[in-house]
């Protein structure tokens, strides 16, 4: 009887195959970007539990064989630190629903530009309301590069691994416990870039920056050190941190100093070789999502680019890092984002604004909403505020419909998803030619280089293949 594996590789019809060692060869690429990898990357998503672990484990080794491994984006913004690199701002994007379709367009925004320099992202909390864990999340992409003929390192960052306050009030080792787990099923699944966010223990009533930063520096010295323990040989993985909440007061420079200069004396004396960041996130005027008004517009925001500036310059002039990272970016007018790269910021962050393009579309079909709107009423009703308009609440807690909804957002009409796919595309273009990242393949193969990691044929993959291993559309 056939083993799982090679009953999902049929699809390729000899593109792909498993020799009787279990090694896997890629024997005609241009296979790739066929019907067979979406019929691998629905069996990723949606098989049963042995089917799920072999496409996982196939599309992996595809990447490996075909040149797109997931790499770690730490050199290219040292590389950026010493002055080397310039003039661009890294985009980061979260992609939560339609995740395999919303990638593709992605990637081929990327290919049609030659642009290397960009991240896929996933929060911890985006993890649990879209249903996507780490090996998931990086199967996807990892499945919609190929699918598009991307070739190169593919960054995939955890986004947000963030210390829940009042969580840690209650039990401190308990929570940080928590994201140390994260840390490790995130690392071996691929996620070689951290953003540690450990601000939410800042203590702004303490009397000094050093008393108000120590929490926060001490417990983000201690994360890193668990994701040098965790990293594989041949990666650095590039570890962010972040001095100050998004949503709140703007960030000092006084207060990156107090940080950066209490996390690295903490690093040091967790172990004198331990590498540390390589970017630091700031508050600058932002808020995560954006802020809704009663009629569903988002409201104005103002940057304070100047800040911005003297923190990335400071970044780089002083701890040799790439500079300072903007969260909450993806709802600010298309007119800001060119100022990103003049200023040189690092990274910025963009989610929300992709979420609202695949709800609000006219492709997506009107009964579908309705049906999520609906349910969201009944499921998202204790999270609803005196006073709140339906556009507001909608708006708000759409995205905890993401993951119930995931296989139905994954089966809409491929007319539909070619619709939002085109859309997403044209935005994902604009901003990467914004951002000054265009061309940027050639720069981030010069700095990144990603060792191949093949990993072991798990022992489900070579067990008798059931009726329905090879999963549907």
């Amino acid at each position: 009887m056939q083993d799982i594996a090679r009953k999902l590789l049929e699809p390729f019809a000899g593109a792909v195959t498993l020799d009787e060692g279990g090694r896997l060869a890629v024997r005609k690429p241009a296979a790739l970007a066929g019907p067979a990898t979406d019929k691998l990357a629905w069996a990723a998503v949606f098989g049963d539990a042995a089917t799920l672990e072999a496409a996982r484990w196939l599309l992996w080794e595809i990447g490996q064989e075909a040149g797109v491994r997931p790499a770690s984006i730490h050199d290219l913004y040292l590389a950026r630190g010493r002055g080397e690199i310039h003039g661009f701002t890294v985009p980061a994007i979260n992609i939560r629903g339609l995740a395999y379709d919303s990638a593709r367009a992605l990637f081929r925004a990327a290919n049609g530009l030659k642009a290397g320099a960009f991240i896929c992202e996933i929060a911890r909390s985006e993890m649990a309301y879209t249903d996507q864990r780490p090996a998931e999340y990086t199967t996807v992409l990892l499945a919609a590069a190929l699918r598009e003929g991307f070739r190169g390192p593919l960054f995939v960052q955890g986004d947000h691994f963030q210390v829940n306050a009042k969580k840690y009030a209650g039990d401190p080792e308990g929570e940080v416990g928590a994201i140390k787990a994260l840390i490790k099923e995130a690392v071996a699944a691929g996620f070689y870039n951290v953003d540690i966010d450990t601000s939410t223990l800042v203590d702004l009533k303490q009397p000094t920056i050093d008393t108000q930063q120590r929490v926060n520096y001490e417990r983000a010295a201690e994360l890193t050190e668990v994701i040098r323990r965790e990293q594989p040989a041949g990666v650095t993985v590039s570890v962010g941190v972040e001095i100050g909440e998004v949503g709140g007061k703007n960030s000092t420079i006084d207060e990156q100093h107090g940080f950066m200069d209490g996390y690295r004396k903490a690093l040091a004396a967790r172990g004198p070789a331990l590498t540390g960041t390589s970017k630091i996130s700031v508050q600058t005027g932002t808020s995560h999502g954006g802020v809704v008004l009663p009629d569903g517009s988002i409201a104005d925001v103002s940057i304070d680019f100047d800040t911005l500036k003297l923190l990335s310059r400071d970044a780089r002039e002083r701890y040799g890092m790439a500079g300072a990272v903007q969260h909450g970016a993806s709802t600010l007018p298309n007119s800001a984002f060119g100022k990103f790269p003049e200023v040189e910021t690092a990274e910025i962050h963009l989610a929300t604004a992709f979420q609202s393009l695949l709800f609000d579309h006219q492709a997506t079909p009107a009964a579908f909403k309705a049906k999520v709107y609906d349910w969201l009423r009944e499921n998202a009703a204790n999270e609803r505020k005196s006073g709140e308009t339906d556009e507001q609440f909608f708006y708000k807690t759409r995205k905890k419909a993401v993951g119930p909804f995931k296989k139905e957002f994954w089966s809409l009409p491929e007319m539909t998803r070619a619709s939002l796919g085109a859309a997403l595309e044209e935005q994902f273009a604009f901003l990467l030619k914004a951002l000054k990242v265009q061309g940027t393949a050639e720069t981030v193969a010069r700095y990144v280089k990603a060792p191949a990691l093949r990993r072991t044929e798990p022992a489900a993959a070579m067990a008798a293949a059931p009726d329905d291993a090879e999963a549907g559309e």
